[in-house]
């Protein structure tokens, strides 16, 4: 298994989704002349609108939508996978969180978020249907990489379920919020996860007046190899085949577990 080149990119969405696919492409067109074999770029990257959220539900593009084919055509002729996050609209008038997974012109892989952010004072649920999906791990370049969508960050028994099902590398867009300690506890969930699981965490963090940026490339002993600031960038690490057999040599705690996670969904109701 040869190593994966990775690229992680953020910038400040807006209410615009062509200026947001603009920024978008520019990242993923800066990744290719790289030779990225993975970009990951921010949650929601489509619209964002800070002071009016209700609004996600007007701007809502399904997947074969302007804004996820033309980033689709982007990566045509290419061996780059980009996952990006959206929203596509629900049944019920309010929308899914959505990442997508796109190589070569074509769908690759999607994850539906399943937590959704109802904390700190907000209400992501008002507007977003939470997803009953199961995690999703997808084959990029001989490697499995897994899903998380930003407050899955927080519940570790998803993080150990996408090791379950194989993960080596779990991408990570996020649109962290700013507030009190709100940095750190992003930097100890990241880091967390990538060292209890022993798997590279690519975290991708939306920038801008509301949220940290922040995005961060983890080895699989928790050590951060590369980080941005609070402004729009592309980072850079390597996913070494090497160093995660090392890893979970050194470290083998998915060995030495004596519990496993039942994987059967909890209601929201419960």
């Amino acid at each position: 298994m040869k190593d994966l080149r990775v690229a992680v990119g953020q910038f400040a969405s807006g209410e615009d989704w062509e200026a947001n696919l603009k920024a978008c492409a520019g990242l993923l067109d800066e990744a290719i002349a790289g030779n990225a074999d993975l970009l990951v770029l921010p949650e929601g990257a489509m619209a964002l609108f800070v002071d009016d959220p209700v609004r996600i539900r007007q701007a809502a593009q399904p997947l074969d939508g302007p804004f996820v084919t033309g980033l689709a055509e982007r990566t045509r002729g290419t061996a780059t996978t980009v996952i990006v996050g959206m929203h596509q609209p629900a049944e019920d008038g309010r929308v899914i969180n959505t990442l997508v997974a796109l190589r070569d012109g074509e769908i690759v892989a999607t994850y539906r978020k399943l937590h959704l952010y109802d904390a700190f004072g907000r209400r992501e649920s008002d507007n977003v249907l939470a997803s009953d999906d199961s995690p999703v791990v997808l084959d990029c370049a001989g490697w499995k990489v897994g899903l998380m969508t930003c407050y899955d960050v927080r519940f570790p028994e998803m993080a150990r379920l996408l090791a379950d099902q194989g993960a080596q590398v779990v991408a990570l867009p996020a649109a962290w919020v700013r507030g009190p300690a709100k940095e750190w506890h992003w930097e100890v969930m990241v880091t967390a996860r990538a060292l209890e699981n022993t798997y590279y965490v690519a975290a991708s963090g939306e920038c801008g007046r509301r949220n940290i940026g922040a995005s961060m490339f983890v080895d699989p002993l928790g050590v951060c190899r590369a980080r941005l600031g609070d402004t729009p960038g592309l980072l850079w690490g390597t996913a070494s085949a090497e160093d995660l057999a090392q890893a979970r040599l050194t470290l083998p705690v998915l060995a030495n577990r004596r519990f496993t996670v039942n994987p059967s969904p909890r209601s929201l109701d419960a």
